[in-house]
């Protein structure tokens, strides 16, 4: 870029600057980062102890949060509201539903379906769970293990990302209000006071507690691919490199980000699912394809079948660690990354009806991550168990982030061609690393696009200046966790920035149900009013407030 296009998005960022929100929210990040960086190991230790606290005391807000959450978005996806439209009656989608599905998949859970993706169930297979009476490291415990991670990675994280994005995504395309976190306060205060200076603490709380999650994710990625690379080489990293590394690839997902959603992240995510379908189209047929289909039928069964129990299970005859290490850390993870894939949501969503929105995200990948799990999980659990590979030594060794190396490298025959010796095993190895990356990528730029949208007011294309402020703070704060307390420090983290956004669903959910139920009544109302009537058949047209346009009445 040359000196005159930069000095051109200097200006850009500085007319479109929400000061107060990218201020107050950039001081605060830098804060975090320079307390972590002076005391690593004090930061470490605060982070346990608030964690502990959390998930032994008020654990119970996170299960409730995100059971209601599910409750509401499979309402939106089968009941009267799914069919009202994000935008005017004559607005078109953007994208194509495969892109659209794509984009948002590919923001939402990837980072965690590489990393827990082969490892999960084989960790539940080999410690046990205290939900399911079966001996750990039996043959029965291999269900439940899978079923576990599905309600880990199925309908749950999604709804909750769904129920922000709608809320926020609603009153952008048919309120006209601006695209940011404060704007699920509108059934309450209204659209035209959405810029009060007392709604920037709302935003500025997400902007701080976004950065931490989006810093989680960049976190485990970067230690599966630098323990992969250790694994597989025997090379290892100091802190200096770590800190080398996670800037790299800090730039990598920025330089996405800046290219625009068209240009960057649209190429990319479609590269991620192209790669994911090989990764898992050769794992199902060179490994236990009976066998998966049997162990995924039975896990399916026993999801649904236990899908309210396990929602709300607190293992209360227990110590609750269990539940506090996987399903409320998980919860926590899910809540923190909310806000921004709902921003995000909102960015491509414009032309589609609710329950469009709501079946991409609910039914297509809930879908795919099922089948992720069933393949990667049940083949782990199936090769360690029949004693085909040893894959629970390199874990004890390196760390559940390896699992998928030495898998692919047991399950993919080496072939000869012509006399020369191909190890697929290892090539799919690499091609499972390339995904880390990929995956990284567009999970990552996709929330600082997001971070940069509502720090910009609004703006759906905020300046590249902008995203890479927010690409750089987010790489810092990641390299100074992974450099005070690894994973552990990452986790401990997420659990503390996710209670915050847990009552930001309530929020959602509470003034959701006020605003659908008021101008389209199905729930406290009889059908068919006059104001149902006549509300389903006026047009809404979408009205920027950029524009100079004053949002759309549905009255």
């Amino acid at each position: 870029m040359s000196r005159s296009n930069w000095t051109a998005e200097f200006d850009r960022f500085r007319d479109e600057l929400d000061t107060a929100v990218f201020v107050v929210g950039a001081i605060l990040t830098i804060i975090a980062i320079g307390l972590i960086a002076v005391q690593p190991d004090r930061a470490s230790q605060v982070l346990t102890d608030t964690n502990t606290f959390l998930w032994s005391n008020v654990g119970w807000v996170y299960l409730w949060a995100m059971f209601l959450a599910v409750m509401f978005c499979l309402w939106l996806l089968f009941g009267p509201w799914g069919r009202i439209k994000l935008g005017g009656e004559d607005d078109e989608p953007e994208f194509s539903f495969f892109q659209f599905f794509a984009m948002l998949f590919s923001a939402g859970l990837s980072t965690g379906l590489v990393f827990f993706g082969p490892s999960e169930a084989l960790f539940h297979y080999d410690a046990g769970m205290p939900f399911v009476a079966a001996e750990a490291g039996s043959e029965s415990i291999i269900p439940g293990a899978v079923q576990y991670t599905m309600l880990h990675w199925g309908l749950s994280p999604w709804s909750a990302y769904l129920l922000v994005g709608v809320t926020i995504a609603y009153y952008v395309h048919r309120r006209g209000a601006p695209i940011k976190p404060s704007t699920i306060f509108a059934p309450f205060i209204g659209v035209e006071n959405l810029d009060k200076w007392w709604t920037k603490p709302l935003d500025i709380m997400i902007v701080v507690l976004s950065v931490g999650g989006v810093a989680v994710s960049l976190g485990f990625v970067v230690t599966q691919f630098t323990t992969g690379i250790t694994y597989n080489t025997g090379f290892e990293f100091s802190n200096p490199m770590l800190l080398l590394l996670t800037v790299g690839l800090t730039i990598g997902f920025t330089i996405s980000a800046a290219l625009g959603v068209n240009r960057g992240i649209l190429r990319v995510s479609t590269l991620n699912v192209w790669l994911f379908a090989i990764l898992l189209g050769a794992l199902f047929v060179f490994g236990p394809t009976a066998y998966l289909f049997q162990l995924g039928t039975e896990s399916v069964g026993g999801y649904i079948s236990n899908f309210v129990q396990m929602s709300l299970y607190m293992d209360t005859a227990g110590d609750g660690a269990w539940v506090g290490a996987w399903t409320i850390f998980y919860w926590a993870w899910w809540f923190s990354f909310a806000p921004m894939i709902g921003i995000f949501l909102t960015r491509i969503c414009r032309g589609r009806t609710i329950r469009q929105v709501m079946f991409a995200g609910l039914a297509g990948t809930t879908a795919a991550s099922f089948i992720w799990f069933i393949v990667l999980g049940g083949t782990s659990m199936w090769t360690e168990h029949s004693g085909a590979a040893d894959i629970l030594g390199p874990v004890g060794e390196h760390g559940e982030e390896v699992a998928a190396f030495p898998l692919f490298e047991a399950i993919i025959p080496t072939m000869e061609i012509g006399g020369t010796t191909l190890p697929f095993g290892e090539l799919f190895a690499g091609l499972y690393l390339l995904l880390v990356l990929t995956f990284l990528i567009t999970t990552v730029d996709s929330t600082t696009l997001s971070l940069a949208i509502f720090t910009s007011q609004g703006n759906e294309n905020p300046s590249t200046v902008n995203r890479v402020s927010w690409g750089v703070m987010v790489g810092l704060l990641t390299s100074l966790l992974l450099i005070a307390g690894g994973l552990q420090a990452l986790q401990d983290l997420v659990v503390l920035i996710g209670l915050p956004i847990a009552f930001v669903l309530f929020i959602c959910l509470a003034g959701m149900i006020i605003e659908l139920e008021k101008h389209h009544p199905v729930l406290l109302t009889d059908r068919g009013t006059k104001d149902d009537t006549s509300d389903e058949n006026t047009p809404s047209p979408s009205v920027s407030l950029s524009d100079g346009g004053q949002p759309p009445s549905e009255e």
